[in-house]
C-alpha cells in the first residue's frame, strides 16, 4: 500500500478529485447547452411578438444572424468571466448575479451593432426584448432545478426527527435551508411558525409556515413532530419562556439559536442547542452607546481589581475589545488570575507586568501597584460577597469590603486616577445584611473621595448575575446532578437577576456616563422567584423525581431585594438601562485605623454606619 506523506495527496483522492472535477465540467457544459437553446427560443419568440405572430418575418435570415451572434457572446463571456467559469450552486444569489451581468455586457454592444451594422441584423429591439426573456427563462430553468432538488432534499431527510421552526425571518430561512441539504443533522423540517400574519402559506424551500406560536400544539400533532427548534436569535426571555410552555405542552424537545453574536457567520444545524437557564431568565438585548463607552478605555491604562472572579474577568475581556493602552488584572487569587489571562490571550504564562498579584488588604501593596502601573481607569470588583458566611464572620467584610476598598481609593487618588468605578450590589440599597452594609460604606467612601476634586469617581449597583460563582444557579445544579432534593429558602423570595456579559457592558456604560459621586444603578428588568428558577432547572435537566425542599430565610437575607433604598431619589441618566442615586458620603476618617473589641462590634458599627449615619466611638466601635 502507498504510503501517504503530509502534503502529498493519496493516489485515491486524486482520483476522486479528478472525478468530481470532470462531474462539474460536464455540468458547466450541460448549462451551455441549455443557456443558448433559452437564447434561440427567447429570440425567435420575440421576433414573433414583433412582426405579429408573422413566421416568415420572425424565422428570417436577419434574425437567425442576430441570435447566432448574441449566443456566441453569451457563451464566451460566460465562460471567460461569467456563470461557466465557476461552480456555483445552482440558483445561489452569486450565479443569478453572474448570468445578469453576462447578458447586460452584450446586449448593451449587440444592440448599437444593430443600430448602425450595415447589414440587416433584425428588428432594433430585438437585442433588448430577445435579451431579457433569454435572461428570465435561464432564472427559470434553475429555479424550477432548485425547487425539485429541495423537495428531493427534504424527502432524503425524512429518517431525522420531525421538526417544527419557530421563526421565518433571516435566521429561520437560513436554518431551513441548513436542515433541508444536510441530511446528518438528524433533522427534518415538517413545518414553520411565525407571529407574523403577513408570512402565513408561504412557503421556505418547500416548508410551509402553518400558523403562530399559538397553533403550536395543533401543527405538532398534525405534523407528529418531536422538536421546537427556534430560529429567533434575538428572541427575549419571555418568549423563550412561553415557547418553551407550549413546547412541554405537545411533549416536543426544544432547540435554541444562540443569540446571532455567538455565531460565526449564518444560523447552521450544528448552532441548535438546548435551552438553558440563561435564556430563560436573562436574555434580552443591550443597546450600548460604544462611542462614549470607547472613548473611555482607547488609549487609557486600565487596572482591574477582583480580576480573577466572575465579574472582574469578564470586564477584562470587554475591556479588551475597546483598545485600551494596557490592561492591567489585579488579584489575590492566582489560579483565578491565571484563567482570565487564558481566556485574553490564549495562554496563561503569567510572566508579565500586566497580571497583578496583591491583596487590596494590604494598603502598603495597594500604594505600590499603583505607583508602578499609573492607570487612568479603575474598576473595583474585588469583594467577598457570600451573604451567610458574612454574616458568621463580619469582621472579613470590614477588612475587605471596607478596609480594603479604602485601600484601592487612597491608592488612586495618590496615582492621579481620572475615573474610579466601585462595583456595588443591590443589597446596598436600604441594607440588612452584613454584606449590604459593608457595600454601602463603600459606595459613601466613593461618594466622600469624589467631593476631594480630580478625578471621577462612581460607583455601579446591580444584583444577581447568572453563572457568576456560587450563584444559585451553580448551587441549583450541583443538587439537581446528585439526585437533589433542591434547597430553596421560602417560596416567595425573589431576587434580580442579569447575564455576566449584560452586567458588564451596562457596567463599562455607566462608567462612561456616570457623574462624579453618584450611584449608578442597572435596570434589572423584573425580579424573578428563585422557586420558580429551581424548577425551570429541574424541567430542563429532564428529572422529574428532583424534590424542592424550602429551608427558610437566613440571617440578614430578604424576601425580595431592592435597588432603591426609600429615601433615594432615582435620576434617570442618558441610557435607558442606567439610572442614579446619590448618597451621602463618609469621610475617609471614619474608617481609616479603626479598630473593633470584637467581630459583633464591627457588625454594629457598619450597621449605624450604613443605616443611620456614622456612630460615635463608644456605640460599640474603639478608634
Amino acid at each position: 500500500m502507498p504510503v501517504r506523506r503530509r502534503g502529498v495527496p493519496h493516489f485515491e483522492d486524486g482520483g476522486r478529485l479528478m472525478a468530481r472535477h470532470t462531474v462539474d465540467g460536464v455540468r458547466r457544459c450541460l448549462w451551455c447547452v441549455v443557456d443558448a437553446l433559452a437564447i434561440v427560443v427567447c429570440f425567435y419568440v420575440a421576433a414573433t411578438l414583433r412582426f405579429d405572430l408573422d413566421l416568415g418575418q420572425s424565422f428570417s435570415r436577419p434574425v437567425t444572424n442576430c441570435l447566432i451572434l448574441a449566443v456566441a457572446a453569451h457563451l464566451l463571456i460566460g465562460t471567460l468571466w461569467g456563470p461557466y467559469a465557476v461552480g456555483h450552486v445552482r440558483g445561489s444569489y452569486e450565479e443569478i448575479l453572474d448570468i445578469a451581468e453576462t447578458a447586460l455586457l452584450w446586449m448593451v454592444p449587440l444592440f448599437f451593432l444593430v443600430l448602425a451594422a450595415p447589414v440587416d441584423l433584425g428588428p432594433r429591439s430585438l437585442p433588448v426584448t430577445g435579451g431579457a426573456l433569454s435572461v428570465l427563462a435561464m432564472f427559470g430553468a434553475r429555479f424550477v432545478l432548485r425547487a425539485v432538488r429541495t423537495r428531493a432534499g427534504v424527502a432524503k431527510t425524512s429518517e431525522g426527527r420531525r421538526t417544527l421552526i419557530f421563526g421565518a425571518g433571516e435566521g429561520g430561512r437560513q436554518l431551513v435551508r441548513a436542515l433541508v441539504r444536510d441530511p446528518s443533522a438528524g433533522l427534518v423540517p415538517v413545518a414553520v411558525l411565525d407571529d407574523d400574519p403577513r408570512k402565513r402559506r408561504l412557503r421556505i424551500d418547500g416548508v410551509r409556515i402553518l400558523g403562530n406560536r399559538n397553533d403550536l400544539v395543533a401543527v405538532a400533532a398534525r405534523t407528529e413532530a418531536e422538536v421546537l427548534a427556534i430560529a429567533v436569535p434575538s428572541a427575549h426571555s419571555d418568549m423563550l419562556n412561553d415557547l418553551r410552555r407550549r413546547a412541554d405542552e405537545a411533549e416536543l424537545e426544544v432547540l435554541v439559536l444562540p443569540p446571532a453574536s455567538e455565531m460565526l457567520g449564518g444560523p447552521k444545524a450544528s448552532d441548535l442547542r438546548s435551552l438553558d437557564v440563561r435564556d430563560l431568565l436573562g436574555r434580552r438585548p443591550v443597546e450600548l452607546d460604544l462611542e462614549a463607552i470607547a472613548g473611555s478605555i482607547r488609549g487609557h491604562r486600565i487596572l482591574v481589581t477582583g480580576a480573577g472572579g466572575s465579574i472582574g474577568s469578564e470586564l477584562c475581556r470587554q475591556i479588551a475589545k475597546f483598545g485600551p493602552a494596557k490592561l492591567f488584572m489585579l488579584d489575590r487569587d492566582e489560579s483565578g488570575l491565571h484563567g482570565t489571562q487564558v481566556s485574553l490571550t490564549g495562554q496563561g504564562l503569567l510572566d508579565d507586568d500586566t497580571v497583578v498579584l496583591a491583596d487590596i488588604r494590604d494598603a502598603e501593596r495597594m500604594q505600590e501597584v499603583f505607583e508602578l502601573t499609573r492607570p487612568d481607569v479603575v474598576f473595583h470588583a474585588a469583594a467577598l460577597k457570600h451573604l451567610p458566611l458574612l454574616e458568621q464572620y463580619p469582621m472579613e467584610a470590614w477588612k475587605t469590603n471596607v478596609v480594603g476598598t479604602l485601600n484601592v481609593l487612597k491608592a488612586a487618588r495618590a496615582a492621579g486616577v481620572e475615573v474610579f468605578v466601585n462595583i456595588s450590589t443591590d443589597k446596598a440599597a436600604n441594607p440588612s445584611s452584613v454584606l449590604g452594609y459593608s457595600k454601602r460604606l463603600t459606595e459613601r467612601l466613593t461618594a466622600h473621595e469624589a467631593t476631594q476634586g480630580g478625578g471621577r469617581y462612581v460607583s455601579v449597583r446591580f444584583g444577581n448575575v447568572l453563572g457568576s460563582r456560587g450563584s444559585v444557579i451553580t448551587a441549583f445544579t450541583q443538587q439537581i446532578e446528585q439526585g437533589g432534593p433542591v434547597t430553596v429558602t421560602h417560596p416567595d423570595v425573589e431576587r434580580y437577576f442579569m447575564l455576566i456579559p449584560e452586567a458588564c457592558q451596562l457596567v463599562l456604560q455607566a462608567a462612561a456616563i456616570g457623574a462624579d459621586g453618584r450611584v449608578m444603578v442597572l435596570d434589572m428588568g423584573e425580579p424573578m422567584k428563585i422557586i420558580d428558577v429551581a424548577k425551570t432547572l429541574i424541567e430542563l435537566s429532564g428529572r422529574r423525581d428532583i424534590d424542592i425542599v424550602f429551608t427558610g430565610l437566613r440571617l440578614g437575607e430578604k424576601m425580595s431585594e431592592e435597588l432603591f433604598a426609600p429615601v433615594e431619589a432615582v435620576e434617570r441618566s442618558t441610557h435607558p438601562l442606567v439610572n442614579y442615586v446619590d448618597v451621602p458620603d463618609l469621610p475617609h476618617a471614619q474608617v481609616d485605623g479603626r479598630t473593633f473589641a470584637d467581630a459583633q462590634a464591627a457588625k454594629s458599627y457598619m450597621h449605624l454606619a450604613a443605616i443611620e449615619g456614622v456612630p460615635t466611638p463608644h456605640e460599640g466601635a474603639r478608634a
